[in-house]
């Protein structure tokens, strides 16, 4: 079965998506704050759980950015929302305000695309609901032209089942991230106590419908050290497979039972419109994720899906050569692939990250791949896309990676038989691995990797994130770490664990000696 773009489109407009958000426009540093609307209400206060799931923001751009929130009503009809957004955090100096709807068709969510923003520029936010108010958001724009500085968290991997978000709450209190990349596996879709049981899932069941997605997100974001780092910072994310089920790919998945479960297409279906409405990135195509974004002159960020929109089904396993093997394969799809090499030809940027899911450096028990989940699972198509990489003569990829629940800095050669581990010769780009925020990992990883040259480092089992530190000469990654055992208590502390980074010009890692400095003026955190 091959399930067709045109099928999982008609399917998600049946459930009501909505292919536009709506805008609003700024007048950036106006002086005139009376030719904004003001908010008023004159009914009965809405509920006290009003806004109970936060405020975010995501995909910043030069000149917007997207706000997002949730308004729990009591009558389920639609919704009067009044946004507002400023210079500063007292909202003395307004830019943008404006009343928007928010329906049932999308869960009550509602997500605005901000233009009219000025370039690296820190805003605030908030929204109004019958007269109730949302706690302040803080949202940054991306640079434009010069630009000598970035910092981004990364992470991945956030099971409410598995604990609590002490890497979330650590990314929060960082006010000198420009902006959070959040690889996937958001949320997971298994029963209560299935994988986990720690925190009690909603619904208790494996989430299967539309509504199940829907409660399933709204169950993570009353976290509130979740609700803080969206609060605190832009999101740029993208799905892996627990967003729909485990090992998933186009036609279906491993946790999919066809019939039993309802059809893949509707499920997959049911959870895009959830992704759509709960997460705050730019809407474009309809089910589609994959986008780039520029940060000035310095990155160029492709965010690649890797898991949903032209993945073949994997391997059957380790063995399966004939597969693994096969040219035809594809773990972007053609259009995707295409899409991504052209852009990497055509980037003026000083460096060009791929943020994606699963890992992309080969990882061989002698001969044969040790999971075929990964890229090693689709080795044509990922040498297709590092030998046009190295044929072209494209320098400075930096593939950021989830998925695993685990920490590593690789080098990525075309084939591992041509690495040289001395002089690191064969190497053509580098990745570093963020560890999964709740998920657990596998002491076994670090034993493998032993016998994979190419893998400088890895941290199998410790919970957290990444700091992602990037100029001109060098991108840093420093690893922001808890035992796993922390998870399990509300009292973790994530502390600095560990660095490596890249040179520009040299794809190959090397230990670094310490954390990146943070930055000596950041703006401050919302109140």
């Amino acid at each position: 079965m091959t399930i067709t773009r045109r099928e999982i489109l008609r399917k998600m407009s049946l459930l009501g998506a909505v292919p536009l958000l709506p805008s609003l426009q700024a007048c950036a540093g106006s002086e005139e704050q009376d030719e904004f609307p003001s908010y008023a209400w004159d009914g009965p206060l809405g509920p006290e759980t009003m806004f109970e799931h936060g405020v975010a923001s995501g995909d910043p751009l030069p000149d917007s950015v997207i706000l997002w929130t949730r308004v729990s009503v009591d009558d389920g009809g639609p919704a009067e929302v009044f946004v507002e957004v400023a210079e500063d955090a007292e909202f003395s100096v307004l830019v943008a305000a404006g009343y928007e709807e928010a329906s049932a068709d999308r869960d009550h969510t509602l997500k605005l695309d901000v233009g009219g923003l000025a370039p690296a520029t820190t805003y605030y936010y908030r929204f109004f609901c019958e007269g109730r108010e949302s706690g302040i958001g803080r949202t940054r724009t991306a640079p434009s032209g010069q630009t000598d500085r970035l910092r981004f968290g990364v992470c991945s991997c956030s099971n409410y089942a598995y604990g609590y978000f002490h890497a979330y709450k650590h990314a929060a209190q960082q006010n000198d991230l420009d902006a959070v990349l959040h690889l996937g596996d958001y949320i997971y879709e298994y029963a209560d106590g299935a994988y986990g049981d720690v925190r009690t899932l909603e619904p208790a069941g494996e989430i299967l419908t539309l509504e199940d997605y829907r409660a399933r997100y709204a169950i993570n974001r009353r976290d509130s050290d979740l609700q803080e780092v969206h609060r605190q910072h832009p999101m740029i994310a993208v799905w892996d497979d627990h967003e729909t089920a485990n090992n998933s790919y186009q036609d279906g998945a491993e946790n999919h039972t066809e019939g039993s479960e309802g059809s893949w297409v509707d499920r997959l279906a049911a959870a895009s419109k959830a992704y759509a409405e709960w997460m705050p990135y730019r809407e474009g195509v309809e089910g589609e994720i994959y986008r780039r974004l520029s940060f000035g002159d310095l990155v160029d960020l492709f965010m690649l899906d890797t898991r949903i929109h032209g993945r073949d089904e994997p391997a059957a396993g380790i063995g399966d050569a004939d597969t693994i093997d096969d040219e035809g394969r594809t773990l972007l799809g053609d259009d995707q692939e295409a899409w991504l090499l052209d852009g990497l030809s055509s980037s003026t940027a000083t460096w060009r990250l791929l943020g994606q899911q699963v890992v992309m450096t080969q990882m061989l028990a002698g001969t044969s791949p040790l999971n075929v989940d990964q890229w090693d699972g689709y080795a044509p198509a990922r040498t297709r896309l590092l030998s046009h990489i190295q044929d072209q003569g494209i320098d400075n990829v930096v593939v950021l990676t989830g998925d695993i629940h685990s920490s590593w800095a690789n080098d990525v050669p075309i084939n591992i038989a041509d690495y040289d581990e001395d002089t690191r010769a064969g190497s053509v780009v580098v990745e570093f691995v963020t560890p999964g925020v709740s998920s657990p990992g596998a002491s076994i990883l670090e034993s493998v990797s032993s016998s994979n040259p190419n893998i400088r480092f890895l941290n199998g089992t410790e919970n957290g994130y990444m700091i992602i530190d990037i100029t001109a000469m060098r991108v840093q990654a420093d690893w922001y770490r808890c035992a796993p055992e922390d998870v399990a208590t509300t009292e973790g502390e994530v502390a600095y664990r560990n660095s490596y980074a890249v040179e520009a010009g040299s794809p190959a890692v090397y230990e670094a000696d310490g954390p990146a400095a943070r930055k000596a003026t950041a703006p401050p955190l919302a109140p």
